[in-house]
């Protein structure tokens, strides 16, 4: 799993490629999947997507904000209640994805432990669990057009399917923001992976149309119209992801920790960039650029969605690349091939359809985030992919989204 910017991981495949099926695709063929599968129909189809953060990046757990999308890429789970056959109490699950069976066993309370995908899956019955419903059997098939591995939080996506399926099943709706933090637990207690909120809640909140800016310290959502019809969100697998031996991700939040202790302050909401440069010389070299990242990321993030507001796409655009260039250079999170990628769309500039471009999640490999004119899309993939091969001898996968709409029922009881 990705641990990355404190968010949530992403499900393990040797395939980092987004599958093209739109949703109605995609429920088609998880519902013949089920039929096969089971032998009967499914009665209930939900679906949750996968996130991209356009800006905002590691500073979720520094009292930051972020602004997320939902992508137009699902998780889809097509299920019907099971009558219990004599003593079997028992969940059947079936990955289409990775062509996996999985069992949940209900002879007691569901406890952390089992490796792989279904863990995610038991973190959210376990929560169901607390909150006095008694998890029902089931059987369930379960298909993904989120791309594996490449940071844009399919473990989140899967977990809020879940949830939303669970609502289906035991009658018992969920506010929004308790749904979201339930899917977090699951994720922190389940698979072991202390993320942050913007996943589960990109997920559950998502709307077309408009981007989340998130309040990482007061968990409040403000809708940021994305108004142009005529650009869309081009993410790029840079289909590389360093395996790094010094605890980077680590190293970096307790630097933030310590920064902000000899700042006195309590949170990095109250400091400014003239706190950061008078404490200069006590922060030290290291500590001076984290603590530089954080604060003017934060300042970004604002800047951006009061671009996005007012269609200032031009502001947007500067920001991103600001963006890009402080993970690089001071929070030191980048590596060679995001450079290239992030180099290229630059290059390509507002002329060639770029309009803003950088690294987006943990770092250190995954994906790029870009602002693409969509008559320009085509040309502006088949560029980068070309050069980003001729430089790294790496084959890209790129796709391009609009905000999409959060967790929703396709079909329920």
């Amino acid at each position: 799993m990705t641990t990355g910017n404190s968010t949530s991981g992403d499900l393990q495949s040797e395939s980092l490629s987004a599958d093209n099926e739109n949703l109605a695709e995609l429920c088609a063929r998880i519902e013949q999947g089920f039929e096969s599968q089971f032998g009967r129909a499914a009665s209930i189809v939900v679906a949750a997507p996968g996130r991209v953060n356009l800006i905002g990046e590691h500073i979720d757990y520094n009292d930051g904000f972020v602004l997320p999308l939902a992508l137009e890429r699902y998780i889809l789970i097509a299920a019907a209640p099971r009558e219990i056959q004599g003593s079997d109490r028992t969940i059947q699950l079936y990955s289409s994805k990775f062509s996996e069976s999985e069992t949940i066993t209900l002879d007691g309370p569901i406890r952390p432990g089992r490796k792989g995908w279904a863990c995610y899956i038991e973190g959210v019955l376990a929560g169901f669990e607390a909150l006095d419903e008694s998890v029902p059997t089931f059987d369930a098939v379960f298909g993904s057009t989120v791309p594996l591995g490449g940071g844009l939080s399919s473990s989140a996506a899967l977990e809020v399917a879940t949830a939303t399926l669970m609502e289906q099943l035991t009658g018992r709706t969920l506010d929004q923001r308790q749904k979201a933090l339930l899917c977090q637990k699951a994720e922190h207690e389940f698979a072991g992976v202390p993320c942050g909120i913007m996943d589960q809640f990109s997920s559950v909140f998502g709307r077309p149309d408009e981007l989340m800016l998130l309040d990482c310290r007061s968990q409040q959502i403000e809708a940021v119209p994305f108004s142009a019809g005529d650009i869309s969100v081009l993410i790029t697998n840079s289909n590389v992801k360093h395996e790094l031996s010094g605890g980077e991700y680590a190293q970096r939040r307790s630097q933030c920790d310590a920064a902000l202790q000899k700042l006195g302050a309590a949170s990095w909401r109250e400091v400014s960039m003239e706190d950061v440069e008078r404490a200069r010389v006590d922060l030290g070299d290291t500590e001076f650029r984290r603590a530089r990242h954080v604060v003017t990321e934060i300042r970004r993030t604002v800047q951006a969605a009061d671009a996005f507001r007012t269609g200032d796409w031009d502001t947007a655009g500067k920001l991103m690349y600001e963006s890009h260039e402080s993970l690089r250079d001071d929070y030191e999170v980048s590596c060679s091939e995001l450079d290239t990628l992030v180099e290229i769309a630059s290059e390509l500039g507002k002329s060639g359809g770029v309009i803003g471009s950088r690294m987006t999640g943990g770092g250190f490999g995954g994906c790029t985030v870009s602002l693409v004119a969509n008559d320009k899309m085509d040309s502006v993939v088949e560029t980068i992919s070309s050069k980003y091969e001729q430089a790294t001898g790496i084959k890209p996968h790129c796709f391009s989204s609009r905000p999409a709409l959060g967790a929703h029922v396709i079909r329920g009881n």
